[in-house]
């Protein structure tokens, strides 16, 4: 994500992107009010609020994808550029948790933030001699392509986890996207940590929003993923921690950006 845009090209501070119904909740509980915005021949609705920073408006919009996944992702960030023009795409919401090889434990709640973006899904399928990562009579050579944060978007990230202000414990690292829910240890092992083995989470949208910033027109936004871990991709899987998970991404995530982030 190479750092090649102007400030005065934005219309926008940031843009939230959400997949879920429970994502866009814990989203909007950010500002008490927001107006709803729809335009001509789009079906999409989007969601318009404010902050102050000193003496300065900064507007904000929020949308969420017609479906969870890659494509829709990739869409709706486009449609939010195009429309918005903001300054930095984040995609809030939840991620399973993937705690890395000799890591601490992670708890529900706690907030993910990628400074890797890599999809785990891309390779071939071949027969099971032809490679290492084999599931019975099936292998997989895997291709995986990956998008990096910006290395001082990565600074602000962490001096807004160690401040003495934040309330959510935060974790950086490689964020795992694919295009289907993971609840099996295997495909973990197998699949994810042999290839980045210091993987945090993993999720279904976060390498599209990445994508389509990679890809914008002038002026480019950055892109920023936080997400909050709702369960594990090991087969423990259930949606009681999902509103918590969805609510600290994005109180987080609005700590980070109206704090320390140049707008």
């Amino acid at each position: 994500m190479k750092e090649d845009r102007t400030l005065s090209g934005y219309d926008y501070s940031v843009a939230l992107i959400t997949a879920t119904d429970t994502e866009t909740f814990g989203a909007k509980a950010l500002y008490p009010s927001w107006k709803e915005v729809q335009f001509d021949g789009d079906p999409q609705t989007y969601f318009v609020s404010s902050f102050e920073r000193g003496h300065t408006c900064c507007p904000v919009v929020l949308a969420q994808q017609s479906e969870m996944g890659m494509t829709a992702a990739a869409v709706l960030s486009m449609k939010l550029f195009q429309r918005f023009r903001p300054r930095y795409i984040i995609s809030v919401g939840i991620a399973a948790g993937i705690a890395s090889i000799g890591d601490d434990e992670q708890f529900y709640g706690d907030v993910v933030v990628a400074d890797m973006i890599w999809n785990y899904v891309t390779g071939k399928f071949v027969g099971p001699q032809e490679s290492d990562i084999r599931f019975g009579t099936v292998g997989f050579i895997p291709r995986p392509a990956a998008i990096r944060l910006e290395p001082m978007l990565k600074k602000y990230v962490q001096s807004a986890a160690e401040s003495a202000e934040n309330q959510c414990h935060v974790r950086i690292g490689p964020m795992a996207c694919g295009s289907m829910v993971v609840a099996n240890q295997e495909i973990l092992d197998k699949q994810v940590h042999s290839q980045f083995p210091d993987t945090v989470g993993l999720d279904m949208e976060s390498y599209a929003v990445a994508y389509a910033v990679e890809h914008a027109v002038h002026p480019r936004p950055a892109a920023l993923v936080i997400k909050g871990v709702s369960d594990y991709a090991n087969g423990e899987k259930s949606d009681e921690y999902q509103k918590f998970a969805a609510y600290t991404s994005a109180q987080f995530a609005k700590f980070l950006y109206e704090r320390f982030l140049p707008l």
